[in-house]
């Protein structure tokens, strides 16, 4: 599989990039792989986004908060005033 990278700079303190060089020469890895490798097992593993998946697993996530108060009442308002001009009457 063709993994199409993207380069990016990290500051890390002394103490991690001594660490991180330590390991490196101990397993032959390059310290890029070695972030890359914490990376994949700390957010999981890359792939392309599901999101009718992901949809379905964040349905409902607040369904049981009681510190929103009205939340249709809440959207409304943000939407008022902006109805005309979403339905172009304006």
């Amino acid at each position: 599989m063709l993994y199409i990278m993207k380069r990016t700079q990290l500051y890390l303190d002394d103490d991690m990039a001594r660490v991180l060089a330590t390991v490196s020469r101990q397993r032959g890895a390059t310290i890029s792989e070695l972030v890359r490798e914490c990376v994949r097992e700390k957010f999981g593993q890359t792939g392309a986004l599901d999101k009718g998946t992901m949809a379905r697993r964040l349905a409902g996530i607040w369904k049981d908060r009681t510190d929103l108060g009205d939340t249709g009442r809440f959207v409304r308002r943000l939407r008022k005033g902006t109805r005309r001009r979403r339905l172009r009457l304006a």
